[in-house]
């Protein structure tokens, strides 16, 4: 028995339009699955599937916003009918809200309530709720499934100046918990992965300086981190495959897979 063979499913990532969920999308492809790559962004998320397909994967692209339940519902139709009924779905879409980032700029205080409910909405509605809610019942329906949410670091200890963003990666991690529970009974395992620090588009401004040297607050992280670096994208890849595969994490669910070089590990 190959513990890791996804060559019998069909994974739904959401947000693999974006340098991680592209690479979660590539590891579950290349471990066999039929890959249905969903987001806003239509150019990247065509030539994430080319790329799939050109290396012997399958893949397609289907546009979809996360935060609107109809296109959610459209997207799943369409996953349906060109690649088959899905046994996987990764909730992979997300980020941080500038507009709710607390700094010398912008007090607690001051922070607009439609700011706040647009990130959550993103990291928390959109992210994990509504596809779930949409995705979830035919797998329990069907007995079988792995749904896997991307939290945060932050969501166990909440960072400096993203407090809505941790709030809402906290949540994802309590309503990871409630789901595992919820549809324990019907086969469908629910998790979470919690990545540490890794260079994405939204966030390397925040790490690295002009001249690609580590920005303060890069420093900051890597002093926290006992590995001393950042992650690679393809760091999350063994972690999207194990939880996918129902071989290898059968009697794994509702729990939270860290993949931070020790960040959470490290107190002073």
């Amino acid at each position: 028995m190959d513990l890791f063979d996804l060559s019998d499913d069909v994974a739904v990532i959401i947000g693999g339009t974006g340098v991680l969920g592209g690479a979660i999308a590539q590891g579950l492809a290349s471990a066999g699955a039929r890959v249905a790559i969903l987001g806003r962004n239509a150019e990247r998320g065509q030539a994430r599937a080319d790329e799939i397909n050109h290396s012997g994967g399958q893949a397609i692209f289907v546009a979809a916003d996360a935060t609107q339940r109809d296109a959610l519902e459209h997207a799943r139709q369409q996953v349906r009918a060109h690649v088959g009924q899905h046994t996987v779905l990764v909730n992979a879409a997300g980020g941080n809200n500038p507009n709710v980032t607390v700094s010398e700029n912008l007090a607690f205080e001051d922070i607009q309530l439609a700011d706040l409910q647009a990130s959550l909405d993103l990291n928390l509605v959109g992210g994990v709720f509504l596809p779930c809610q949409v995705f979830g019942p035919s797998m329990a329906a069907n007995r079988r499934g792995s749904i896997i949410n991307i939290a945060s670091v932050s969501g166990r200890i909440p960072l400096s100046g993203v407090g809505a963003y941790s709030a809402a990666k906290s949540a994802i991690l309590s309503l990871t918990r409630f789901l595992a529970r919820l549809w324990a009974k019907q086969g469908v395992r629910v998790n979470a992965i919690t990545p540490g620090f890794f260079p994405a588009e939204q966030n390397r401004r925040l790490l690295f300086d002009a001249d690609g040297n580590p920005s303060a607050r890069g420093r900051e992280i890597l002093n926290h981190t006992p590995m001393d670096r950042f992650g690679s994208p393809e760091e999350l890849m063994g972690a999207a495959v194990f939880l996918a595969a129902g071989p290898a994490s059968s009697f794994v669910t509702g729990t939270d897979l860290c993949v931070d070089g020790g960040f959470l590990s490290t107190t002073i």
